[in-house]
């Protein structure tokens, strides 16, 4: 029996983000069992950058090999973000690697396009999203109904949308490698605090997070002025793990609200040596203890703590505080629950999951507000319940903040652990069939021409120009159909839309009007080569001064050469060109072109002008071409 394949789309494996811990913690899981074939598909990345080469699976960068293009696509955000997402390369990955399972694990609008793919449900789908804030982001809701497979990273999300009347979607929670966090013994405990220069008697709080205005840093400021009033004698420090130099202005906040700021205590770490220290904040670039450098800075998603690190440093808390407006999982909380510390979380969102009385945290008060534009409900942290809970634990006997420790970390290994959620995602992929991938993805031509008949309904005058105009079958049910209704009802007559519909059709042809390289080489034994160029006049007439030293060179190779139809006129006739072709923007992608990793190329041989100086190519260094 073959191993099913599963084509994973998420952060890249080893990144220090949310989404990649997850990844990672998944991917050495299901490695693991031997059960399945594993593609890594890692956003952000090129299509075949070296650093997702070293990996025990196969894996491909959600972003064009071509500088170029990438460089076009960002001078739009919209497309620089959707590409950075894999809009680009994502029919590539599934038309090369035909998985049974597409698994995608992000944000929910990473995949706004995809339900429309023509591989879409054809393969076994399943989308693994965080959603943060209520009412449900509406692009999660409208494709509800179209995701099979549809999991949700907190339960709150699962019960909203349930809430609406979509029941099959269903709480699976990311994965945490449990093996890295945990308490230490006192005695470590206690040295590490010595290390530090923090008093064995001070009352920690802490707070690990990236340095966004949805966390709330006024909030824990505020609380934490307040039980410095209400407890004088506590000896507490705040100890803020995060990246001072973005999102809020930590020193103007702490010198608004009159604390001490020898009681603010961060995360300091050296990009030189790797090591960390704990202190007070005095600006970036400070001189390392360990090595001298002055490379120590506060920790950040580019260079900050390891692991085993911050193990160490949830292990200098007393209690651990997480008050945000909203979040997805926010993993920290359960990275402290581990170490054993009593967490106090917001009340809302993901935090509901980590707050109830089985997870051993204890919940915080907040009052509502709304986001501007999109109108979400977030939460505002009352500081005052944040001093009332800090009270309450620094004041609990020490056997029952023991007790309520253990009780917080036995909640995580039961339900977030990555051999738990690992094993659950055994059952979901055992449970989906097999696919034999007979479907063809071949473009079906649009038909800008056609002209509907005397349909009376809207609804099936919508379903006949979908049909007969765009070739896609769908119903009342979906989204699109819903957004033409909804248009013929407010703003639009049935001739504006008729006309959308056929200038759609006239774009959707035109972009897949393009010939295949395949059927433009002309069959030989001779080897082959590409130049291309996208460049001027000038540019292809200095290229043709190559030609006669590529010949001698490489005697016996056909010679192809692309560029613009406007100055074919230069080439034609050269006795060193095999045939001119056509300039497609595809054939910037050189290990499209030479193929990589296994997969075969349409050329032996490649150079691409639009990023060489001719000046530097020769008869003595044709070594360009590859």
């Amino acid at each position: 029996m073959r191993k099913k394949k599963i084509l994973f789309h998420s952060n890249h494996s080893k990144a220090f983000t949310g989404f990649g811990k997850n990844a990672k913690n998944v991917l050495i899981h299901l490695h693991k069992t031997g059960k399945y074939e594993i593609v890594e598909f890692a956003n952000g990345f090129q299509w075949s950058a070296p650093k997702l080469k070293q990996l025990p699976w196969r894996a491909y960068g959600s972003l064009p090999d071509n500088p170029a293009l990438i460089e076009k696509l960002n001078k739009d955000p919209k497309l620089g973000r959707a590409a950075g997402y894999g809009a680009n390369m994502i029919d590539r990955i599934i038309q090369q690697e035909k998985p049974d399972l597409y698994i995608g694990a992000e944000d929910i609008w990473a995949f706004n396009e995809y339900t429309e793919k023509k591989w879409w449900n054809k393969t076994n789908c399943m989308i693994w999203t965080t959603l943060d804030s209520l009412p449900i982001l509406p692009d999660a809701v409208n494709k509800a109904s179209e995701i099979k497979n549809y999991y949700v990273w907190a339960s709150f999300a699962e019960k909203a949308l349930h809430d609406l009347g979509h029941n099959h979607v269903k709480t699976l929670h990311g994965s945490i490698d449990c093996s890295t966090f945990f308490r230490l013994e006192n005695e470590r405990r206690a040295q590490l605090r010595a290390i530090n220069g923090i008093s064995q008697n001070s009352y920690v709080i802490g707070f690990i997070f990236r340095n966004q205005l949805r966390k709330s840093v006024p909030n824990i400021l505020e609380g934490f002025k307040m039980f410095l009033n209400q407890e004088p004698t506590s000896n507490a420090r705040l100890l803020l793990h995060t990246h001072w130099s973005e999102g809020w202005d930590i020193p103007r906040l702490i010198h608004e609200k009159g604390i001490d700021p020898n009681l603010i205590l961060t995360t300091y770490f050296c990009q030189n040596c790797g090591s960390y220290e704990i202190r007070n904040f005095n600006g970036q670039q400070l001189q390392c203890r360990s090595c001298g450098q002055k490379k120590l800075n506060t920790t950040n998603t580019t260079h900050g703590v390891n692991e085993h690190q911050l193990n160490e440093i949830y292990n200098l808390m007393d209690v651990y505080c997480h008050p945000f407006t909203s979040g997805g999982q926010e993993i920290p909380i359960q990275e402290a629950k581990l170490t054993e510390l009593i967490t106090l979380v917001t009340d809302y969102s993901c935090g509901t999951d980590s707050c109830n009385p089985e997870s051993g945290g204890i919940p915080l008060d907040w009052c509502e507000y709304r986001e501007p534009g999109t109108q979400f409900i977030k939460a505002t942290t009352y500081p005052s319940s944040i001093s009332k809970n800090l009270r309450k634990v620094f004041n609990m006997k020490p056997e029952k903040r023991l007790a309520q420790g253990k009780k917080s970390r036995q909640y995580v290994l039961d339900n977030y652990d990555s051999s738990v959620i690992g094993k659950k995602l055994e059952l979901i992929i055992d449970e989906m069939p097999e696919i034999n991938w007979d479907f063809d993805f071949s473009f079906v031509k649009r038909d800008p021409n056609y002209n509907p008949p005397n349909i009376e309904d809207d609804s099936e005058w919508i379903i006949d120009l979908y049909k007969n105009i765009l070739k896609t079958n769908l119903d009342a049910s979906d989204s699109g159909h819903q957004h033409w209704m909804e248009r013929l009802r407010t703003d639009m007559n049935r001739k504006q839309v008729l006309d959308y519909f056929k200038s759609v059709a006239i774009k959707e042809n035109s972009e897949n009007s393009k010939v295949s390289l395949e059927s433009l080489i002309e069959k030989s034994n001779n080897k082959t080569a590409l130049i291309v160029s996208s460049a001027d006049a000038s540019t292809i007439f200095a290229a043709t001064s190559l030609l006669d030293s590529f010949h001698e060179t490489y005697k016996g190779t056909d010679l192809y050469f692309a560029c613009h139809p406007n100055f074919h006129d230069i080439l034609n006739g050269n006795p060193n060109i095999k045939k001119v072709l056509q300039y497609d923007e595809q054939m910037e992608d050189e290990f499209l072109m030479t193929g990589r990793a296994g997969q075969k190329g349409y050329f032996d041989y490649y150079i691409n002008l639009n990023n060489s100086h001719l000046k530097n190519i020769t008869s003595k260094n044709c070594y360009a071409f590859r």
